[in-house]
């Protein structure tokens, strides 16, 4: 076996496809990979298509999980109490002991992430070699599946800072590649996402689910690419790039900061549950078994009246403690296992709006946005200097709490050079920011 990825391109033709229907329940339907894999590749049906699309949805939930509390708990923003003591111990480094590049938290989102690519990579190839769709529709396929393949690279880049390009060949797969050279494809992927987009028609040949409701025809899902595409700009530090791609995403700074695409969650058979909820303690029966606790700082720290801080955590009735951490507050970010994820809200391409204007040194622009931002959360203007470094020391301080939990904190103050400021907890602990790739990967 040369590595996961192979591994995973064969297995990914074998497990079953399911459907996310427009209820929010998602029902298990005929895999299109089973009979034949060729048949697929070079004659799909429509239908074919359409249940490759599904699929894609669905496995972008995969290792979700894993993303929040591992990168999370190395970015001191909660511990994850269960009976697993790699939680507490490997990914705080616990007695000087390094990440293992062969466990579940190295693993399991490398592995979820990359089995959506291998849908994705199905769909692109199947859609070029049918004569079941027109042009326009063959372009709508694809420009689904460029965007959604740029959203999976960019949470790999996120968590390990490399990434494997060319995986569409299980056989041939090309080199694991640095960060910048990633992020380079994905930008060029969202290009050419957009082109498709542009190309489609007025509607999908396919059905989104209701994830992606308001964002489910050609035109609409463009903006979901142009927001992709200004976040991407702003990790590779073009600001004026970021901001001519906002321009034509969703971003409304007097708007509604929930709006945005949206992963689903339901309990049918064959589904999967939102995998960060966690039941809520009550005063006659405290949650001690399998719980995210708050970092203490992320209370302590935060700025008086912050609404966020009560919106998405909630005090415990008793302390908690375990392999000699302690917390006070536990997660309230989900309300129940069905509540939808984010993929990118208004409220986080308003934090992307500010970054990028800092970097375009539209300083003016960014404090208005900060302020927009601020403002949502019960807190006054923001007052502080009006340079570059005090309006980035502010965006990271409004990431840190309105994107608490959701897989962004390790990757901010990596990108900013700020890990060596995360608080020690325990002595004999160490600072990660960057997960390990998997070991059979270099195999």
């Amino acid at each position: 076996m040369k590595n996961n990825i192979k591994y995973l391109a064969i297995r990914v033709l074998m497990i079953p496809i399911v459907s996310l229907m427009v209820s929010c329940t998602f029902e298990e339907v005929i895999d299109p990979n089973g009979p034949s894999v060729d048949g697929v590749l070079k004659g799909a049906s429509k239908g074919q298509l359409n249940e490759l699309v599904v699929a894609i949805e669905s496995t972008s939930r995969n290792g979700m999980g894993t993303e929040v509390t591992a990168n999370g708990s190395m970015a001191r923003e909660l511990y994850l109490f269960n009976a697993d003591p790699r939680n507490t111990g490997d990914v705080l480094g616990k007695d000087g002991i390094p990440l293992d590049n062969n466990s579940f938290y190295s693993v399991g989102s490398w592995n979820g992430n990359y089995r959506c690519i291998k849908n994705i990579n199905l769909l692109l190839e199947a859609a070029e070699n049918t004569d079941a769709v027109t042009e326009a529709e063959r372009n709508g396929y694809q420009g689904f599946a460029k965007t959604m393949m740029a959203e999976e690279l960019i949470q790999i880049l996120k968590s390990y800072g490399k990434a494997r390009l060319d995986v569409a060949n299980s056989d041939e797969l090309g080199p694991i590649v640095e960060f910048d050279e990633g992020l380079a494809r994905v930008r060029s992927l969202l290009e050419e996402g957009q082109q498709h987009l542009s190309n489609a028609g007025s509607d999908f040949d396919f059905e989104l689910s209701t994830g992606f409701t308001g964002f489910d025809t050609p035109a609409t899902f463009a903006k979901f690419n142009r927001a992709l595409a200004g976040l991407a700009a702003v990790y590779a530090k073009d600001g004026n790039a970021a901001l001519t791609a906002l321009s034509s995403s969703y971003l409304d700074l007097d708007g509604d900061l929930e709006v945005g695409p949206k992963h689903i969650f339901g309990l049918g058979g064959g589904d999967q549950s939102n995998p960060v909820f966690r039941v809520p303690s009550t005063d006659d029966k405290p949650n001690n078994g399998d719980q995210i606790i708050v970092h203490n700082s992320w209370i302590t720290e935060a700025e008086a009246g912050d609404a966020r801080v009560a919106a998405k955590a909630a005090l415990r009735p008793d302390p908690t403690s375990q392999d000699e951490l302690n917390g006070t507050h536990e997660s309230r970010l989900y309300e129940s296992n069905t509540s939808p994820i984010d993929f990118l809200r208004n409220e986080e391409l308003i934090l992307v709006y500010a970054e990028a204007s800092i970097l375009a040194n539209n300083l003016q622009d960014a404090e208005d946005a900060l302020n927009v931002i601020r403002n949502s959360a019960s807190l006054p203007d923001y007052s502080g200097a009006q340079t570059v470094e005090a309006l980035t020391a502010e965006l990271l301080k409004q990431r840190r709490y309105s994107l608490w939990s959701e897989n962004h904190r390790m990757f901010d103050l990596r990108r900013y050079g700020l890990s060596n400021t995360l608080p020690i907890d325990r002595v004999g602990d160490q600072v990660f920011n960057v997960m390990p790739i998997p070991l059979p990967e270099n195999n």
